[in-house]
């Protein structure tokens, strides 16, 4: 937390908040003209009107950001299976362009300091799966994130006023596959726990040796990855490196600069370790988000769709969430989620659940150039009554946190 602290310390004078209004500015590169989609993880966009958090500045023909989030969470959970712990989740996202050969080449890094801010490999949260920790599967929690993120190096080229062409490659990355991951979609940037669908909507957003090239006219981007499927093992701080045996496409739509929508699918090469078989993964999405004075209204709608190979299980994940930025400071955010899961008793059995969630941060400003936002939320859950002796009748869990980020330049 000091070392964020420190860093964004040194580069507040270069806060995007002294700037004037910049909505529109897209991630690549200082002088997008606005309209164009803002690139999030991997080649995955937000719409162009997105607020973007950064300090930026220039040193001998290089662009650099700098961006990310800590959060510092007590987490409270009732019913049997309930859990509580205090947390920190994190991300810190570096990007340095420079023009070359008539296009834009980055070189783009994002770590996680979760590792360490995460303890037992996991923070409670109620009904969901995915991974594993100490050689089993993780259930009613959420894994940390690795220490290395993102990878990555990007090369963009222009072919014409409307076009163009697109390659990034990065030993850890995200691959054209799904919406824009939750830790930096606009409309969830005030909820710091995961999707209850993370594992069926976007949890590729940290996979090794991918590959993508894409093709962009207009409003229009077509792309193409390969990667390893596999992932992430229990060791958070390495990189791991597999053969490239999984593969994705994704169609992005983005009419203007507060809207945009993706479809994708992909084939994943037994990506959880202890379950046999492939995953077919489809995803449809769309987000919008509204500028307005002393603010936005940022809004998701996500499905996802996960077909196991070995049982022909399907498993489908649909999210609403939403927040709203008001007057400045306050921030109002909502999340609803049917999910369905199969790991939460040992039988394997598919149940559909409902995860509902509402909160409020405010923002203050005691230290100059950076957001500290106190917030809290709250999740109720539905569930079949099957599930009522495992986790009580009314499970709720509750959030209460800081929240450190550059001071928001729209």
């Amino acid at each position: 937390m000091y070392l964020w602290l420190a860093l964004l310390l040194a580069a507040q004078q270069h806060d995007m908040s002294n700037m004037p209004n910049m909505p529109g500015m897209n991630h690549q590169a200082s002088s997008t003209a606005p309209g164009e989609p803002m690139e999030a993880s991997g080649t995955s966009v937000n719409p162009a009107s997105s607020p973007m958090n950064m300090a930026h500045f220039e040193a001998r023909g290089w662009r650099f950001t700098v961006h990310g989030v800590l959060f510092a969470a007590e987490i409270q959970q009732t019913g049997p299976r309930g859990a509580d712990k205090f947390a920190s989740i994190n991300w810190f996202m570096g990007d340095a362009r420079h023009n070359f050969g008539g296009g834009t080449f980055s070189v783009r890094s994002m770590l996680s300091l979760e590792p360490a801010t995460i303890t037992d490999r996991r923070y409670p949260e109620l009904f969901q799966t995915g991974e594993t920790a100490y050689g089993k599967p993780i259930v009613d929690g959420q894994h940390p994130h690795n220490f290395v993120m993102e990878l990555a190096l990007e090369y963009s080229h222009p072919l014409g006023e409307k076009t163009t062409w697109e390659f990034y490659a990065a030993p850890v990355g995200d691959p054209a596959l799904g919406p824009v991951a939750y830790a930096h979609r606009v409309s969830a940037g005030e909820i710091p726990q995961a999707t209850l669908a993370h594992h069926l909507e976007d949890s590729t957003h940290v996979s090794d040796d991918v590959v993508t090239a894409g093709l962009t006219h207009g409003m229009l981007r077509v792309e193409a990855s390969g990667f390893h499927g596999g992932e992430p093992n229990e060791n958070r701080w390495t990189v791991e490196y597999g053969s490239i045996d999984s593969y994705s496409a994704r169609v992005t739509l983005s009419p203007n600069a507060n809207w945009t929508g993706q479809i994708s699918a992909g084939r994943l090469n037994k990506p959880e370790s202890l379950e046999p078989g492939d995953q077919v993964r489809t995803s449809a999405s769309a987000t919008y988000n509204r500028p307005y004075s002393r603010g936005n209204w940022a809004t998701s709608l996500i499905w996802g769709r996960v077909h196991k190979t070995a049982s022909g299980d399907d498993l489908n994940g649909y999210t609403l969430e939403s927040v709203a930025r008001v007057g400045e400071n306050n921030y109002f955010t909502g999340r609803i989620e049917l999910v369905d899961k199969d790991e939460l008793l040992a039988s394997g059995q598919t149940f559909r659940i409902g995860a509902y969630t509402g909160g409020y941060t405010r923002d203050f400003y005691f230290v100059p150039g950076i957001a500290t936002g106190l917030g809290a939320n709250i999740t109720t859950y539905s569930m079949p009554g099957a599930l009522h002796p495992y986790y009580g009748e009314r499970p709720v869990a509750v959030w209460l946190f800081l929240r450190f980020k550059l001071r928001n330049a729209s």
